[in-house]
């Protein structure tokens, strides 16, 4: 029998290469395209009604003077209905639609227009900078457009940790220009942590004095065993002064700065600096390593006098009604040891450290209210319970933000699996820097921050989304550049525009309008992969037609077919469909380097052409075999020794009920072997997904199909099966820490499952 053949990704259709009828990023409500051209030239004139638009009007005219070479003219007033050549930025006391964000655009062969109020104007100006190129051209058309455009939320975030590694003035500036050209309007500047203290406090010097600096970083990812680089770290601080600046900066920007200042735990730094206000007695240093320290702070008076200080020079510095207060992972080991925290358990009648958590939230909870100020904080101030008025920041997965909505309290949505924008955006080795984790910017951009299990009423306390940026494995702004965008143009997308609108496709199309705008902010993005690029299984078939493009302009794609690193120097680039012979049984590995007009280079992508015969079905043995494990105890190095020391005899062996791993939560380092039986419903390719801490292994009758001994990043492989039973065999290997083993598979042309739905045999 022939199989049909399938690919990972379809050939790429001529309307992929097409250009966009505008490409404007986040997606405006709506656009309605006219007839003709506004040609805007060095005659043209600017005209401002009303403050806020007199500051646009001066930004517009400042970006076309650096990008266009024209210096034109700007009037205050209104201009005449007769007059034409004019662009003019007009705010209205009227909100648009009710929203203070919301604009129109419009363009004819007479005039630009763009009103709102207040931010909406500044935002429609952020669309026309869109619509017009990003580079010096000699003739600068506009098609006739009408655009109406609001924001879906009102909170659209982006989060920078400055505490484990810190970023200078410049860099947060340039970090706020892009947010503003995307509509990003919240700036979650994350202050304090275990690892330094970022911001001046004058009644308590030593914070930035000493809680600044660390003696050294630990090595890479190496938490244990601990590896430092004895190198020390003192990048500085923000002086009030410095603050002040980035938070008026930001304002003109339409962009609100909410500052995090951790508590009760990530205070290290802080006891470091002042040991008075722990359980446990000092000294501390500024911790050196990553990961969550045990050493918080201590829920007595003295704390509480401390914090409120420190609060109070904040809330002074800050605007914003919202001061963040951390709230997330803090151990209680100090809390436990500490006869001072017992008696206050006592005292206060609470069940435990848990409870207490929550008594120390609710404290200082006060603390900001009498400041005039709201609490914000990590899902885990919900446990116990906060005042009504408190946000929830959800980040541990969508359920602390669906059950804070329920309780009636506004939610910020970020949970890891979308937001968390310092995790890897593909396998490990096409990676420039060792990000952890795995989140694609197709990943991102299919988040939608309104659970469906809420009602209409509990889906009105979704504030909105937010990306984060974590800076443990981000020494540099090249670095944090890279993890940041152009992920964080997706989550633009997802905060502001309708979910009904969005295709990843079309968002694709239009991102290679921002890659030039992004370069001239001098943004380090992540060069995207070319498209086309995608593991490829044929059945039965020699040959394979490799079709591949760049998202990025002007970009030059070089390749390999025999697994060597491509180079410009010696690879051929791709310029034109190339046919490739695919003998039975054997794989071509495509290795690909885009290289962008400037020269800058991408990671090395890759994929594998193979061509195989289908695996006949086995023969089944009878009985009901289901599915069984087999346990080995021992730390194994890796998951080729596991597999090794899997040939002995194992400590128990049992029937599996899942591929689940609750019934070995307590187990350190470990292994695992399961064995069952795989049905195969019909002939086809079948997709299986496997995701592991620490590492794991799937095999189909006797071949390894899909390995994965990256943390947390899901590796995949595809195998053509006839229909009938198969041998289907898992090793998973855990050497201390969190312990998760994720199995999915998929019928041809389906859908993603969970491997434990697939139905060993019965």
């Amino acid at each position: 029998m022939r199989f049909p053949l399938l690919l990972a990704l379809l050939c790429l259709s001529v309307a992929l290469h097409a250009e966009p009828p505008h490409g404007v990023v986040p997606l405006p409500h709506s656009i309605h395209t006219g007839s003709g051209t506004f040609a805007l030239n060095g005659q043209t004139r600017i005209f401002a009604t009303g403050d806020s638009a007199r500051a646009t009007a001066t930004m517009f005219h400042d970006w076309l003077r650096d990008t266009q070479g024209l210096d034109l003219a700007i009037d205050n007033g209104t201009p005449r209905k007769d007059e034409r050549n004019l662009v003019w930025f007009e705010t209205t006391k009227t909100k648009r639609g009710g929203s203070a964000e919301a604009y129109r655009l419009t363009t004819d062969e007479r005039r630009i227009h763009v009103v709102g109020a207040d931010a909406g104007v500044f935002y429609g100006m952020q669309t026309l900078m869109q619509l017009l190129p990003a580079a010096k051209q000699d003739k600068l058309d506009i098609a006739a457009v009408e655009i109406d455009d609001a924001p879906r939320f009102a909170w659209r975030g982006l989060h920078l940790d400055t505490g484990r590694h810190f970023f200078p003035v410049a860099f947060i500036e340039k970090y706020l220009d892009v947010m503003a050209m995307y509509k990003l309007n919240t700036f979650h500047w994350h202050l304090t942590e275990d690892q330094g203290w970022r911001i001046e406090i004058k009644k308590y010097p030593r914070l930035t004095e000493f809680a600044s600096k660390r003696s050294e970083t630990v090595v890479d990812h190496k938490v244990d065993p601990y590896i430092g680089d004895g190198i020390p770290y003192a990048p500085g601080y923000y002086t009030q002064d410095q603050v002040r600046g980035i938070v008026a900066y930001a304002a003109a920007r339409h962009i609100t700065v909410i500052p995090e200042i951790e508590m009760p735990g990530h205070a290290q730094a802080a006891l470091a600096a002042y040991p008075q206000f722990a359980c446990t007695p000092g000294p501390f240093e500024v911790w050196t390593n990553w990961g969550v320290s045990e050493n918080i702070f201590c829920p007595k008076e003295e704390t509480f006098a401390f914090l409120d200080d420190v609060l109070s020079e904040v809330a002074a510095l800050f605007p914003a009604p919202y001061i963040h207060i951390g709230g997330d992972e803090a151990p209680k080991e100090a809390w436990k040891k500490s006869a001072f925290a017992q008696d206050l358990i006592k005292r206060e009648k609470l069940k435990n450290e848990e409870e207490l958590q929550s008594w120390f939230i609710r404290r200082v909870e006060k603390i900001v209210h009498a400041k005039g100020k709201r609490i914000i904080g990590w899902d885990e101030i919900l446990e116990g319970g906060v005042a009504p008025d408190a946000t929830v920041m959800s980040w541990r997965g969508e359920q602390g933000g669906i059950a804070a909505a329920k309780q009636n309290h506004d939610v910020v949505m970020s949970p890891g699996e979308y937001c968390y924008l310092d995790h890897a955006q593909g396998p490990a080795e096409s990676e420039l820097f060792p990000l952890g984790g795995y989140l694609t910017i197709g990943q991102v951009y299919a988040y939608d921050p309104q659970p469906a299990v809420l009602s209409a009423r509990e889906r009105g306390h979704i504030l909105g989304v937010q990306g984060n940026v974590w800076s443990e494995h981000m020494p540099n702004a090249e670095v944090a550049e890279y993890a940041a965008f152009p992920r964080a143009l997706a989550l633009a997308e997802v905060g502001w525009s309708a979910q009904s609108t969005r295709a990843y496709a079309d968002f694709e199309r239009r991102l290679a309008n921002q890659y030039p705008r992004l370069d001239r902010e001098g943004i380090r993005y992540r060069i995207p992969e070319p498209q086309g690029l995608a593991d490829v299984l044929q059945i039965d078939q020699p040959h394979y037609r490799l079709q591949l493009a760049s998202g990025l302009p002007g970009a030059s794609i070089y390749y390999t077919l025999d697994g060597t690193l491509p180079d410009p120097k010696f690879s051929p680039r791709f310029s034109a469909p190339v046919d490739v012979e695919l003998p039975l049984e054997q794989k071509r590995e495509l290795r690909t380097l885009v290289v962008t007009a400037d020269g800058r280079r991408s990671g090395v992508y890759n994929a594998t052409l193979w061509n195989r015969h289908p695996k006949p079905a086995v023969a089944v043995t009878g009985g009901n075999p289901g599915l069984t494990y087999a346990y080995y105890e021992g730390r194994f190095p890796t998951l080729l020794e596991f597999e090794k020391a899997a040939a002995g005899e194992p400590v128990k062996r049992g029937e599996a009920r899942s591929f689940a791993l609750k019934d070995f939560k307590d187990k350190k380092n470990f292994g695992l072997v399961f064995d069952g039986e795989f049905d195969a419903p019909t002939d086809g390719i079948y997709r299986f997904v496997v995701r592991a801490d620490d590492a794991a292994a799937i095999a189909i009758d006797g071949e390894v199909i899909v390995r994965n001994e990256d943390y947390e990043q899901p590796r995949e492989a595809r195998v053509p099966l006839q229909h009938g039973a198969h041998r289907l065999r898992v090793h998973y290997m855990q050497r201390g820490g969190g312990a998760d083993l994720h199995l999915q598979w998929a019928l041809p042309g389906q859908a993603l499952r969970d491997l434990d739905t697939a139905k060993p045999r019965r």
